[in-house]
């Protein structure tokens, strides 16, 4: 069973792919960032555990499909596996911001998915990176260490300076995990 302490979750749009304002619709849109990739596979070849909670209204507003989708997380596993690494979970919220599910972040669903999946008593300690708000919000209430990345959106987050309390700044994943490895953190 993993440990929380050493697990890590991540945002996927933003953080480990470019975002889109228009969403990551397709195999073809979904481009990752190759410095995220090695990052991940860093993490677990260095024995942290790495899980993914990601919104993906796209599919509730008919740009895309849960196939689609299924797609662009088996290159994302294919990625990191030739890399090294393994994602140990994607959690991801297929519902719209008015929907009524408890899964979207800024709610803890995914999170609380993720936990349930690795069998873990709580999330107290591990860590959430994102880029946005509502990421780190995701994390709060699970007692998740939060990390703003300034990918993606992550400099318009930081631009608006709300919320932030508490968050640790990197410019990217990998050099958040640069410092993590280093027991910096």
């Amino acid at each position: 069973m993993p440990d929380a302490s050493r697990l890590v979750i991540l945002d996927r749009d933003g953080v480990i792919n470019h975002d889109s304002d228009d969403y990551i619709k397709s195999l073809a849109e979904w481009i990752p960032y190759p410095s995220s990739i090695e990052a991940i596979a860093r993490l677990s070849r260095a024995g942290w555990t790495v899980a993914i909670a990601t919104n993906q209204s796209g599919i509730a507003r008919g740009y895309y499909d849960e196939v689609t989708l299924a797609a662009m997380h088996t290159e994302l596993e294919r990625q990191v596996g030739e890399a090294g690494g393994k994602i140990a979970h994607i959690a991801y919220c297929p519902h719209g911001p008015d929907d009524g599910c408890a899964c979207r972040k800024p709610l803890p669903g995914l999170l609380i998915q993720i936990r349930d999946a690795l069998e873990l008593n709580s999330l107290e300690g591990s860590w959430m990176v994102g880029d946005s708000l509502r990421d780190l919000q995701a994390g709060e209430p699970m007692g998740c260490r939060p990390v703003l990345v300034r990918t993606g959106k992550g400099r318009r987050t930081e631009a608006k300076g709300t919320g932030l309390d508490g968050a640790i700044l990197f410019d990217d994943l990998a050099a958040f995990v640069d410092r993590l490895l280093s027991h910096e953190l």
